[in-house]
């Protein structure tokens, strides 16, 4: 570990259903991007890199988000993983400055996305998803659904086939998402719906009903990130929240070799990442208190409790049945209405998540507030693949 990282300021559009609303991605980061200068009390000026993540665009549409926060010459790097975009650009720009090159960085990720499931942009290469759906159709076939909820909800078909895990579990992982967006003025959807209703609405594939997965969205986040002295010459220490773990993870072996389609979604990305967060914060999930994780799909929700170690393997089921992650129980996770409910705009989900865990390290996130909230964990997923994992703490 090198110098210490801390988070400065953040911001984000609200998340929008695509093509309902007249803005352009360079709209949405100036939006994002001049609420995080705001928060940190700092003009474009001090930034001295910016990570701009994105996965639909083409090649400098970094540069051109980027300026219209501000022309000043600095390097701007375009960033693309997947559904993991946003914090990996988080993760560059604490990089930067945890490896002593500059003293404040800024990350930002957008998207502008297009209606519908999510489909290859390109048929003359190789997908490079081909590696994952190949051994996904030799373990289960190939449906008439679309690819994402079949990877996703056949690790959920196997999840209950060894673990005896029921579709009402999943489904209270949207009942809980969804309830939890009704607080949040930035979610795309924010409606309140019973078991039922979400057990009964539409099947897209597997226990996967409609209201269990994320849409497409367009929208925007931003942070800026700062080292110690920069925070201490420019009196930013109330608004400081420190980064103090993070890792990112790519595929193993156990990916395609253990002919697991819990391992083929990254479960095994999510703990070794998580593992080693743990490892440099000194700090378990028995200190979190408040949680933003990648719920693409509920499936992928109720595994990443086990690969974060917030319960054993084959207990995520019994951990939320019994009321253990919202209000009230042990965790928060996804006060936001996570993926499920806030939406998922691939390049800006990752600070989105970031946004949420600093409005609730700092106790602004209002009516969704989690009280007395002092640590908090970050995790987000791309399929192809990289994990991040990011643990907070206000002091």
């Amino acid at each position: 570990m090198g110098r210490k990282v801390f988070v400065v300021g953040v911001g984000m559009t609200k998340f929008e259903k695509p093509g309902s609303k007249a803005w352009d991605y360079p709209d949405m980061a100036k939006e994002s991007g001049t609420k995080a200068l705001a928060d940190a009390g700092i003009g474009f000026d001090k930034i001295e890199q910016v990570a701009v993540g994105y996965c639909y665009g083409d090649s400098t549409s970094g540069q051109r988000a980027v300026y219209e926060l501000g022309i000043t010459g600095v390097p701007i790097y375009n960033v693309n993983n997947n559904c993991s975009t946003g914090s990996t650009a988080l993760f560059m720009a604490k990089q930067f400055i945890e490896g002593g090159l500059v003293e404040c960085a800024m990350a930002v990720g957008f998207e502008k996305m297009e209606k519908g499931s999510l489909g290859a942009k390109f048929q003359d290469r190789t997908n490079p998803m081909d590696k994952h759906f190949t051994e996904m159709v030799a373990l289960r076939g190939l449906a008439a659904a679309p690819g994402a909820p079949q990877l996703f909800g056949n690790a959920g078909l196997e999840h209950m086939e060894r673990f005896g895990t029921t579709k009402e579990s999943f489904a209270r992982i949207g009942l809980k998402n969804h309830k939890h967006s009704v607080n949040n003025p930035y979610s795309q959807f924010r409606d309140e719906y019973s078991l039922d209703a979400i057990l009964n609405s539409p099947t897209v594939y597997g226990p996967l009903t409609k209201l269990q997965c994320c849409p497409t969205s367009d929208g925007s986040g931003a942070a800026i990130l700062a080292s110690e002295d920069f925070v201490k010459k420019h009196g930013l220490e109330k608004n400081a929240v420190e980064i103090v773990g993070q890792a990112m993870s790519t595929d193993s072996p156990s990916s395609f070799e253990a002919h697991s389609c819990i391992k083929l979604i990254g479960a095994d990305m999510s703990r070794n990442a998580a593992d080693k967060v743990y490892k440099q914060s000194g700090l378990g999930p028995d200190d979190v208190d408040v949680i933003e994780l990648h719920d693409c799909f509920s499936t992928n929700e109720l595994i990443t409790y086990e690969a974060l170690g917030l319960c054993a393997e084959g207990k995520g089921g019994e951990l939320i049945d019994s009321g253990a992650v919202t209000y009230g129980g042990k965790w928060v996770v996804n006060p936001s209405g996570g993926l499920i409910s806030k939406g998922h705009p691939l390049g800006a989900t990752g600070l989105a998540q970031c946004a949420e865990i600093n409005w609730q390290l700092r106790g602004l996130a209002e009516k969704r507030q989690v009280a007395g909230a002092k640590v908090g964990l970050q995790h987000n997923l791309g399929l192809g693949g990289a994990a991040v994992v990011t643990m907070y703490r206000k002091d």
